[in-house]
């Protein structure tokens, strides 16, 4: 079993927790809309990362499947916001909320579902017992507040910086270090260990093989962004570039273009969603190429996934010895390897 069958053998578990906290009630319309993004489903590898490091440790599934609920639950309802934000065309294939009911609605359907996702949290730590349960909800805690800064940086990037000239590989990295690494992957991994009672060198062992994980994949999914085609990927091809993203491969086009194009470029990242043209996007990606930008990142996150495999095979003693521990390996590797 590899971590893409691992996560299928869980989904269904995950997915049936999360309903029994967003039941379809009065008024039925509103619910709908809380669940859209829930019922779609999405990838799950943040709650499968979750349940995969907790059974590693020895957990079962049952004790597990609540904080990865809790887990799924906060993408979705960050996703809502985020794609309001970022005003998104897609999510997961299809229209994005907000273009379905409008900004309003969307924006209280993300706020129920955060709500419902607390109340996880809550009734876990009623179930795990007051020291326990205390700190699992401060660690989700923390790394969502640290999700958060990390969208901020990047929100006022795209929203009021809006310059590639004043942007840097170092503040790249501080958002994909907060919205990716920590969200995405180890922090992920360490609640599933906290969940199964393991103690803080464990904690940091997760961290030092995730947090390299997580730029890989982050900069893989930059280049999916420009290459993936749209229905696999489930997100609008060169949403990136439309939304003005910070990204390495647009960083690294910028430093090396001409200084025609760099003003070129500049207008274009100056310019809202709505305001860039085909053609301008176009000579994005163009420039992007002219410069082996794609190239580039992508050997960037070979060096990052790289390391990550290694530090995995550093802490092989800490890492059981256990089918649970071939698919984590199966999982690090998938980060970076994905096509989607």
């Amino acid at each position: 079993m590899d971590f893409k069958e691992y996560i299928e053998s869980r989904r269904r578990l995950i997915y049936s927790k999360i309903m029994e906290y967003i039941p379809l009630k009065d008024p039925v319309d509103h619910y709908k809309a809380v669940r859209e993004y829930s019922e779609r489903m999405g990838n799950y590898r943040r709650p499968g990362l979750l349940m995969l490091s907790g059974e590693m440790f020895g957990t079962g599934s049952e004790k597990l499947v609540l904080p990865a609920a809790a887990m799924q639950l906060s993408e979705d309802w960050i996703l809502i916001h985020d794609d309001i934000e970022d005003n998104s065309e897609l999510r997961r294939g299809k229209p994005a909320l907000h273009k379905i009911y409008g900004n309003e609605i969307a924006i209280n359907a993300g706020d129920a579902a955060h709500i419902a996702m607390w109340k996880m949290l809550k009734d876990y730590m009623i179930a795990a017992g007051a020291d326990a349960g205390a700190k699992l909800f401060d660690k989700f805690y923390n790394m969502l507040e640290y999700t958060v800064e990390g969208q901020y940086i990047e929100t006022n990037f795209i929203y009021h910086v809006r310059d590639l000239s004043k942007a840097s590989d170092e503040l790249y990295f501080r958002i994909v270090q907060s919205k990716t690494c920590y969200y995405s992957v180890y922090g992920p991994m360490q609640i599933g260990a906290m969940v199964a009672s393991q103690p803080e060198g464990v904690l940091n062992m997760l961290k030092s093989i995730g947090e390299p994980a997580g730029i890989a994949f982050q900069i893989v999914d930059d280049i999916l962004d420009m290459t993936a085609d749209e229905k696999v990927f489930g997100k609008k091809k060169f949403g990136d570039l439309y939304e003005g993203k910070l990204t390495l491969i647009m960083l690294h086009a910028y430093k090396n273009a001409s200084d025609a194009e760099k003003k070129r470029i500049d207008s274009i990242y100056k310019k809202k969603r709505d305001e860039k043209s085909e053609d301008e996007i176009q000579f994005l990606n163009e420039t992007a190429i002219k410069y082996g930008s794609i190239d580039y990142a992508r050997s960037i996150a070979v060096e990052y996934g790289n390391k990550a495999k290694s530090q995995l095979e550093t802490y092989t003693g800490l890492v059981p010895e256990n089918e649970y521990g071939v698919i984590m390996r199966s999982a690090i590797e998938d980060l970076f390897k994905r096509q989607k």
